[in-house]
């Protein structure tokens, strides 16, 4: 099992992606670090951080995996989740709010800023290939097909223990969700808004999951979604032809095989605004 490298990522007010030369693009709000990634070069996986949407959130940070396992930060951090510059042999990346987590080539996992909940407690993490954050917890799979977890389960959205063959995780604010080797999704956490759902999906190939929406990317190349109108719009927009999906707090991103990108959701900061984006099409783990 290889780690996922993501061409597009999705945050509460802006969105990510990486074009075919390495180099990145960004829309939406500037507070994210949206608009100094300009310089950035050489990516191969681009996250953004996420929250759900409250009076005092919002504000968020952006990572990039390059080539060389290092990475790249830009954005808010008040609580050093951008102190990444002396990582190395990085071969995935994650961003929550307020912290950073990265999987190293050896299977291990590190983490960077807010530790109160303990979404930051991966130091004892073993055999992993990829991560995924919620609002305030960690998920992590592993090279077996299992996962861990870590950080505030108060939905009980850390409690996949008991998972197995999968092949990749996605967390939101509180929820989590995996993906199985035979294309079917599994549920942890809160049900609401639909989401229970998922569970009821067949032939997915790639999950994405929001603040309250989650994304699965069918084997046809369409996408399901369990969020209402408008934000869950891109199943539509983005027709039969989809080979890489995002989610963000209210807003939902789907690449096309051809490299354009579809967007649907709120568009308050200009996050939506990738009309013109041509991306890198070919995903390592959707290829099909």
């Amino acid at each position: 099992m290889r780690p996922t490298h993501r061409v597009l990522a999705a945050g509460p007010r802006h969105s990510l992606g990486i074009r075919p030369d390495g180099t990145a693009l960004a829309a939406g709000a500037d507070p994210e670090g949206a608009e100094h990634v300009g310089n950035w070069t050489d990516l191969v996986s681009v996250a953004a951080g996420g929250v759900h949407a409250a009076a005092n959130t919002g504000r968020s940070h952006s990572l990039g995996l390059r080539s060389d396992g290092t990475v790249l930060a830009a954005g808010w951090n008040a609580q050093g989740q951008c102190e990444v510059a002396e990582w190395s042999r990085v071969v995935a990346i994650a961003a929550g709010w307020r912290r950073s987590v990265g999987v190293r080539s050896d299977g291990t996992a590190l983490a960077v800023g807010r530790a109160g909940e303990g979404a930051c407690g991966v130091g004892t993490w073993r055999e992993i290939v990829d991560v995924c954050c919620g609002d305030w917890h960690t998920v992590g799979l592993a090279a077996d097909g299992t996962a861990r977890a870590a950080g505030n389960s108060r939905r009980g959205q850390c409690d996949v223990g008991q998972w197995g063959g999968l092949r990749a995780v996605a967390a939101g604010h509180l929820h989590t969700v995996g993906l199985t080797a035979k294309g079917t999704v599994v549920l942890a956490g809160d049900h609401g808004d639909g989401r229970g759902a998922v569970t009821e999906w067949a032939g997915i190939v790639a999950i994405a999951s929001g603040s309250h929406h989650v994304l699965g990317l069918r084997e046809d190349g369409s996408v399901l979604s369990t969020a209402p109108t408008p934000t869950g719009r891109c199943a539509s927009a983005a027709g039969t032809d989809v080979v890489a999906i995002a989610a963000g707090t209210a807003h939902s991103l789907a690449v096309r095989a051809d490299g354009t990108v579809a967007a649907a959701g709120d568009d308050s900061w200009g996050q939506c605004a990738v009309d013109d984006w041509f991306l890198l099409p070919t995903v390592p783990a959707l290829a099909r």
